[in-house]
């Protein structure tokens, strides 16, 4: 029987798009490569209405996939690399980072304005702590309201009037082709540090084995690695393992590479808003574009940050 490669994916529709996106990808790069998605529902999936934080965060995505992997059910996981904890188990590697989506989050409300033009007693909705935070920075009238749900649920809510708007991550509109059919606004990134990783998609696969068993595939996926994104989403991460930042830290974070200078700014905020951290630094791309050395300005800027007062804006997590 013909090699097939197992893909483990969750099984919503942005998750299969995601893992649909790799699997052409990889059909590019291998020609006659068979494959197929394994849908795999995690704890996350099932746990419609509570917040996550209160269930366990992020790695109620990652645990049944990471199984599927360990039991031979899938070959590789394509994740967003913003549902990973900021260390892998010893078991796991991230295999590639493709090219990274865009980063930023994006508003969209029934008048098609920002989020500083909306009106007081305007209804936003978002369950991300850091959204909350940084939406009621520019515009300190809103009421924002708990929100869970895949994007059509999350827009449906703005189509009908429950909500007067809607924070969302700009990659997830743009993989599930709805980018061009709301009345979307981005945000720049000066107002809204986004979330460590958002807008980046990660392979898993097993530390100790190549991915599928095949040395072509493990080339592949080298080649599907893209090292700007590879450089940034290591910095961002190690960040927050320094900090020690958990599923219900408010906190953005987000580094840029380019051809000179690998920068990273980040902020933090207590769990109940009132008290805010932000720095930045930066070092120049030939000490910033390998993996370990954005790891180290990541982990440089943590411990800046623990150095001013980080650690007692986590102490009440």
């Amino acid at each position: 029987m013909p090699f097939v490669l197992k893909i483990g994916s969750r099984p919503s529709a942005l998750a299969l798009a995601q893992a649909e996106l790799m699997c052409a990808r990889l059909s590019e790069l291998l020609p006659g490569l068979r494959s197929e998605i394994v849908a795999i529902s995690t704890s996350g999936d099932r746990m419609k209405s509570a917040s996550l934080a209160q269930v366990g965060g992020k790695g109620l995505f990652v645990k049944e996939l990471e199984q599927a992997l360990a039991d031979g059910r899938a070959d590789i996981a394509v994740h967003s690399m913003k549902d990973l904890p900021a260390a892998l188990g010893p078991a796991y590697r991230i295999a590639a980072v493709p090219a990274r989506e865009d980063a930023r989050d994006a508003i969209i409300s029934r008048r098609g304005v920002g989020v500083r033009e909306m009106p007081r007693g305007a209804r936003l909705g978002t369950s991300s702590m850091r959204r909350r935070f940084m939406a009621l920075r520019l515009n300190a009238g809103l009421e924002v309201v708990a929100l869970r749900g895949n994007v059509d649920t999350r827009l449906s809510k703005v189509e009908s009037g429950e909500l007067d708007a809607i924070v969302v991550a700009v990659a997830g509109l743009k993989r599930l082709g709805r980018a061009d059919r709301v009345p979307m606004r981005l945000i720049d990134e000066s107002d809204f540090i986004p979330a460590a990783a958002q807008g980046a998609l990660a392979i898993e696969a097993l530390a100790d084995r190549k991915a599928g068993g095949s040395a072509e595939i493990e080339a592949a996926l080298s080649r599907l690695d893209d090292p700007r994104a590879r450089a940034e989403t290591a910095a961002e991460r190690a960040f927050l393992a320094t900090i020690g930042a958990s599923c219900v830290t408010p906190v953005g974070v987000k580094a840029t590479l380019d051809e000179h200078l690998l920068s990273i700014r980040a902020i933090l905020f207590s769990l109940d808003g009132r008290r805010e951290l932000f720095d930045e630094t930066s070092v120049t791309h030939a000490r910033g574009a390998s993996e370990s050395g954005a790891s180290a300005l990541g982990a440089k800027l943590g411990n800046q940050m623990l150095s001013r007062g980080a650690g007692e804006l986590l102490a009440d997590e």
